[in-house]
């Protein structure tokens, strides 16, 4: 399932959007782990041009096979700013973040992409509700517990400050690029549109990562199993599949419902980080996992937002 602006807006059926839901809720939850053990031995940007170039080029092989290749100038220039935000920026971040910070930890991190949404919204003229601006309030109040640290050293804090701040910019680029893609003009075939912002997003961490100088940390000899396997369930589950899903959502569901996804993939990401890497959750972390999806809830939960002003 995947993007298509100015395809047919008819309503899908309930059970449609009951699996795409439940696809976000628990494949993005494992692609936290994913990344986590993808990264142990293959540089982080290059990893995810290897998995955005592949899962893309089968996207725009099949619409071509298909015959529904077409696509407009307009339609081209949304791909590259779609994959830009989302994967080059906002999918870039989680990769080299995922070298600093826990699995779980970054899913948390990550999980404020709604708080974002509201922000952002108003900004455009969507008025927020009280409940709403609570909901950020809080989220911000759990963000705060997970970063900042409780003696002051930063050394000692929960989560490493640097990998959270480039989380923190990658989410928010991960939704403004969400928000933009609910309205850019996109290839007719829905399949196209997705290869084609995977291409993009591809591409540009291709170039980020021959200019930091990743080629030279790229041996096959080095490159252990486990991280090859993550890479290859990254590229299926984690793109052709997740990331279609998603994408699908955002044109057949409201922004908040689909952004309830967020405080679900945290538990899973946490479950799977304990289970299968041994990763510890600090006293503070979970005190804050609590805080942070209880925000998120009441935000995505909320009575919608007032109209757009004139």
């Amino acid at each position: 399932m995947t993007p298509t602006a100015g395809a047919e807006s008819t309503k899908p059926p309930q059970w449609q959007l009951v699996l795409a839901f439940l696809c976000i809720y628990v494949v993005w939850g494992s692609t936290y782990l994913a990344m986590k053990f993808a990264v142990d031995t293959i540089p982080p940007f290059l990893m995810g041009a290897t998995r955005f170039l592949i899962a893309g080029g089968l996207l725009v092989a099949w619409s071509v096979w298909r015959g529904r290749a077409q696509v407009s100038r307009a339609a081209l220039q949304s791909a590259a700013i779609v994959g830009g935000l989302l994967l080059f920026w906002g999918n870039g971040s989680v990769a080299w973040s995922a070298q600093r910070v826990p699995s779980g930890m970054m899913s948390l991190l990550v999980a404020t992409v709604p708080l974002y949404m509201v922000l952002i919204e108003g900004a455009r003229g969507r008025k927020p509700t009280f409940a709403q601006l609570v909901g950020v309030a809080i989220g911000l109040v759990g963000v705060s517990l997970l970063v900042l640290p409780a003696d002051g050293s930063w050394r000692n804090a929960p989560v490493d400050p640097v990998g959270a701040a480039v989380l923190a910019l990658g989410s928010f680029a991960w939704t403004a690029g969400s928000l933009y893609s609910r309205t850019a003009t996109q290839a007719p075939y829905a399949p196209m549109a997705s290869g084609l912002q995977m291409l993009c997003g591809g591409a540009m961490l291709l170039v980020l990562g021959i200019a930091s100088g990743e080629t030279a940390r790229l041996s096959l000899d080095l490159m252990s199993p486990r991280s090859m396997w993550a890479v290859a369930y990254l590229i299926v589950f984690g793109s052709l599949v997740g990331f279609s899903t998603y994408m699908w959502l955002l044109q057949k569901a409201s922004p908040s419902a689909v952004g309830t996804y967020a405080y679900v993939n945290p538990a899973v990401a946490v479950l799977l980080g304990v289970v299968l890497a041994g990763e510890k959750v600090p006293a503070r972390g979970v005190l804050a996992m609590s805080v942070i999806v209880g925000g998120v809830a009441l935000v995505s939960l909320a009575p919608k937002r007032g109209a757009r002003r004139t």
